[in-house]
């Protein structure tokens, strides 16, 4: 049996633990340490705003082991729409295919709806395959798909 309920500040070293497992599927061409360095910042960030504009919850087993944990906070589309979005949800490797994602993700949603948005957003890496599975799987649709190319130098231009 999977619950799932409000993060507590007893949590913060479980969730900054599950930080690396963010940057799964993170391009070779990106500075993998520098990208850890942003996931922490994230995770960090959405702890200290839980409570106040974003919401944290931890999933547990019966016996109250920590399984995973997902962030939630209100976002503007770019054309103006309010929404809820998704920054982190990641479950302990020991967990995966469990339903302990799919428990955080209808927490996440519950909480949208309970916020009054109609649409909740979550971005991954391309890269993650898994996460895209998983997420295409309960209903999220492609929306924006971010294109870039690596340029051997500087200033130069191919045709």
């Amino acid at each position: 049996m999977i619950r799932v309920r409000p993060y507590d500040p007893d949590d913060r070293t479980f969730v900054l633990s599950l930080s690396p497992r963010l940057t799964i599927g993170m391009p070779a061409w990106r500075d993998a340490q520098k990208c850890l360095i942003a996931v922490q910042g994230w995770v960090a960030e959405s702890i200290e705003q839980h409570g106040h504009n974003t919401a944290v919850f931890i999933a547990i087993d019966e016996q109250g082991k920590r399984l995973g944990f997902a962030t939630i906070t209100h976002n503007t589309h770019f054309t103006g729409e309010r929404q809820a979005y998704i920054g982190e949800l990641v479950t302990d490797e020991s967990a995966e295919g469990t339903g302990v994602g799919k428990a955080l993700l209808q927490t996440c949603e519950r909480w949208a709806r309970d916020q009054g948005y109609r649409i909740i957003a979550v971005a991954t890496g391309a890269g993650n395959t898994n996460a895209l599975d998983f997420y295409h799987h309960l209903g999220y649709h492609n929306e924006d798909v971010t294109l870039i190319k690596l340029l051997e130098e500087p200033g130069s231009t191919d045709e």
